[in-house]
């Protein structure tokens, strides 16, 4: 809420600011730029043709360029040089009040160019819309890019992983692919020469169960095993045929 009212509220300054400079600058586009140099030259301003130029030019795109909310900051900035000059060449010595030559209008005006350039125009304006639409596509970029690792992640498969080698009780880790001790990785096989003891723990994974020949599976061949081997199992049952 308080975003919105201070974007109603920049919109309302910015407006109102800029069409008070477009009418001083139209003015000295219209009395010409030989007359504003001789007006400036007599009122003591310091390069009046260059000086003249200047508030001509500033003050009548500047202020159609804060109406429009387009590049708030940098225009702000010229203007409130604009107005700095204007007090001090000027208005500063002649009293605040401006029926006097005074530097109250100035002053206000350059009060309010001091705002846009520390806080911006809002969002209502040029600026605004030109920034939401980076913005927008910035995320959209970083979406992308997120949504992409995301996918890639799953076909890259997972990293290296760390593998446990015991050594008679004693557990060493041993990441995957790195020259270790090389042990079995079934149980029931015999150990390598020269390392007794020594068994790899890998994750076991599923596995359709083999066929052999004559049509016989793992299930049939532990049953076969069963009946000639010379310590059968009680619990073991005769295998069905």
């Amino acid at each position: 809420m308080k975003r919105v009212v201070f974007d109603v509220a920049a919109l309302i300054a910015r407006v109102v600011t800029g069409v008070i400079f477009v009418a001083h600058g139209v003015q000295k586009w219209q009395g010409g730029l030989g007359a504003t140099t001789g007006m400036f030259s007599g009122m003591g301003i310091p390069l009046p043709g260059a000086a003249a130029g200047f508030a001509t030019v500033v003050e009548t795109v500047g202020g159609v360029f804060l109406i429009l909310g387009l590049l708030v900051r940098p225009v702000a900035l010229l203007l409130l040089i604009d107005m700095i000059g204007a007090i001090v060449f000027v208005h500063g010595h002649r009293g605040v009040l401006v029926g006097e030559g005074g530097w109250e209008l100035a002053g206000a005006l350059g009060a309010l160019c001091l705002l846009f350039l520390a806080l911006g125009g809002g969002r209502i304006g040029l600026d605004g819309l030109f920034g939401a639409i980076f913005h927008r596509r910035a995320r959209q970029r970083v979406a992308e890019d997120e949504l992409i690792e995301r996918r890639r992640g799953p076909a890259m498969g997972p990293g290296p992983s760390n593998v446990s080698v015991r050594h008679g009780g004693a557990e060493d880790a041993y990441p995957a692919g790195a020259a270790g001790p090389m042990t079995p990785a079934e149980p029931g096989m015999p150990a390598e020469p020269g390392m007794p003891g020594e068994r790899r723990e890998v994750p076991r994974q599923p596995s359709a169960p083999r066929t052999h020949a004559g049509g016989l599976d793992d299930e049939d061949m532990r049953d076969i095993d069963a009946l000639v081997s010379e310590d059968q199992p009680e619990h073991r049952k005769p295998p069905n045929r």
